[in-house]
């Protein structure tokens, strides 16, 4: 498997525990009575889906047939986003401060990513979407602090 292919299996990977862990954190949020949030999440979540997709297509390309699982790291990632849920009674700033340690999680998978050999026309995708995964990340730590705010 080449260098592309290892990089874009672990990037597809985040990306689905991404969108899955913003949908459950948009469902969450809603529950709570913070539809600008949920209405945020869930756009975050279509995001990592697009990144996905297009990273599926990439894939394609090197004739690869990626599957879709997820990364063990992620899904203790989720794991421990229902256990503090349930420990804080689940409020608003625990569902944000878990959606952030996700998005912590993400970032240092792309910035592992951009520190391989990959291709040069593979980069400039993965930049671009490092920097969404970026801005996504500060999206959510303002949430978190304007719920941190509120209380």
């Amino acid at each position: 498997m080449s260098t592309d292919s290892k990089v874009t299996k672990n990037l597809m990977q985040v990306l689905k525990d991404g969108e899955e862990g913003f949908t459950k954190a948009a469902k969450e949020m809603s529950t709570l009575g913070f539809s600008d949030s949920s209405a945020t999440l869930e756009r975050l979540g279509s995001e990592r889906s697009k990144y996905y997709n297009e990273l599926d297509k990439i894939a394609a390309t090197y004739g690869d047939d990626l599957e879709e699982s997820s990364s063990i790291t992620a899904a203790l990632h989720r794991g421990w986003m229902s256990v503090k849920e349930a420990l804080s009674g689940s409020n608003a700033k625990a569902v944000l401060d878990a959606a952030e340690q996700g998005e912590d999680h993400s970032k240092s998978t792309y910035e592992d990513a951009l520190k391989e050999d990959i291709s040069t026309n593979f980069r400039p995708v993965v930049q671009r979407q490092y920097e969404g995964i970026c801005a996504a990340h500060d999206q959510v730590k303002r949430l978190r602090d304007s719920v941190k705010d509120a209380k």
